[in-house]
């Protein structure tokens, strides 16, 4: 059975009072939507990229608030070492796009709903290539030896 640890994603994590300017900075250089806010190596918040938009940038926040402000908490998270299809349970449950993933119950990483996505369309690919095969190229049986 895959497992999370297979798609996850390493993650990047920020102190809580690191300031908007600082958060959004790093998602940039990392090519991140999100962050993990970190007390050490305890999980307290994810800020996402949403969360600057309309907690920050839309309430005229000044670019030095600290980000706990805006952060997302108490944080989704799921056990690397968990099943795939208990991610798909959780994101269609909780209605998120991004889970904390945790190891010994310390930050690991992140799974969203698209690396999910890509992984099953991939899969979809690999079980599609059979039928595509014998689509374009149908076997013929060889006809019955006629009994004499």
């Amino acid at each position: 059975m895959q497992t999370i640890s297979r798609l996850h994603r390493s993650g990047v994590g920020i102190a809580p009072d690191r300031t908007l300017s600082d958060v959004a900075k790093l998602m940039d250089s990392s090519g991140v939507g999100s962050i993990a806010v970190l007390d050490e190596d305890r999980l307290l918040g994810i800020v996402t990229d949403r969360d600057l938009v309309r907690r920050g940038l839309a309430r005229d926040l000044p670019t030095d608030t600290r980000v706990d402000s805006v952060m997302s908490s108490p944080v989704l998270t799921i056990g690397a070492d968990a099943p795939l299809h208990d991610a798909v349970d959780t994101f269609a449950r909780h209605a998120v796009r991004r889970l904390a993933v945790v190891d010994d119950g310390r930050f690991i990483g992140m799974v969203s709903l698209d690396d999910l996505l890509l992984d099953l369309a991939g899969d979809l690919r690999s079980l599609t290539a059979p039928l595509a095969a014998e689509l374009a190229s149908p076997q013929r049986d060889s006809p019955l030896p006629v009994a004499t």
